[in-house]
């Protein structure tokens, strides 16, 4: 089931509660990428990520919201130049290895195809680029209502995530929990976001968190020809055209025109 980018925009940006989530990813992304040593990079997301981009636009070298033909697009952000394309979800218009930091949220959980999609953000991140990927937790409130957007599509464990990541190529690099609130939007809960957020992660960890989030990065190996042998030249293949010496013929005879002490070798 895709979302709906109606939906997703009601979510985050009229309702409290989105806006409070939105907040809560958004601090989490800036705190593992931090906006000022963003400069000169790009910066792209998939699914609906684009509340979560607008901090590295005054920084980032260009920032691209990446949005699935299933759910549909819309301009974004408000009142700037547009930022963010419709795609295929396993063809995107990006040039391969361009991208160096690549965000995914509610894109993976609900795509039809994941590996493949795994598979294209691997082709456009660069040697060396980053990805985090947010998804609901399979253990948490959030993935058990439809009243939010992380209650559709697959949820996740964290080792399912990892697995699925390493698959494609991706290395694990670390991961976490966010939003702990109950999926309410009720007034005492969301005044004290912040303080489940800081105090969440150290009483139960991701049991109770709504969403998962890990960072994998694309490392790439410097080419090898396995066929090739490599051969070691000896010693005496170094000195070129330098003759090997040889035993000698005859008496030896000094500069003088006598013989040598040794003038009774025979050959």
């Amino acid at each position: 089931m895709h979302h709906d980018v109606i939906d997703l925009r009601r979510f985050y940006y009229s309702r409290a509660l989105g806006r409070v989530a939105q907040r809560i990813l958004r601090d989490r992304l800036v705190m593992n990428w931090p906006v000022d040593k963003a400069s000169g990079m790009t910066v792209a997301g998939y699914g609906f990520a684009v509340p979560l981009l607008r901090p590295y636009l005054a920084r980032a070298r260009r920032v691209t919201g990446l949005m699935p033909g299933p759910q549909g697009v819309m301009a974004w952000p408000s009142g700037l130049a547009n930022h963010s394309v419709l795609c295929d979800e396993t063809a995107w218009p990006l040039e391969t290895g361009s991208v160096d930091r690549l965000v995914m949220l509610h894109g993976l959980e609900t795509s039809d195809h994941p590996a493949a999609l795994l598979t294209e953000a691997w082709r456009v991140l660069g040697p060396g680029g980053r990805m985090i990927v947010m998804v609901p937790n399979r253990a948490g409130l959030w993935a058990r209502t439809d009243n939010t957007p992380f209650g559709f599509g697959r949820s996740y464990t964290a080792g399912q995530l990892e697995r699925q990541a390493e698959a494609a190529g991706f290395v694990a690099e670390r991961a976490g929990a966010a939003i702990y609130i109950p999926p309410s939007d009720r007034r005492f809960w969301l005044r004290g976001a912040i303080w489940w957020e800081k105090t969440g992660g150290r009483i139960a960890s991701m049991l109770v968190a709504g969403v998962i989030w890990a960072e994998f990065s694309k490392q790439v190996h410097a080419p090898t020809d396995r066929g090739s042998r490599v051969t070691v030249p000896s010693p005496l293949d170094v000195l070129g055209g330098i003759a090997r010496p040889r035993p000698g013929r005859g008496p030896v005879v000094d500069g003088i025109g006598h013989r040598s002490r040794h003038d009774n070798v025979v050959d």
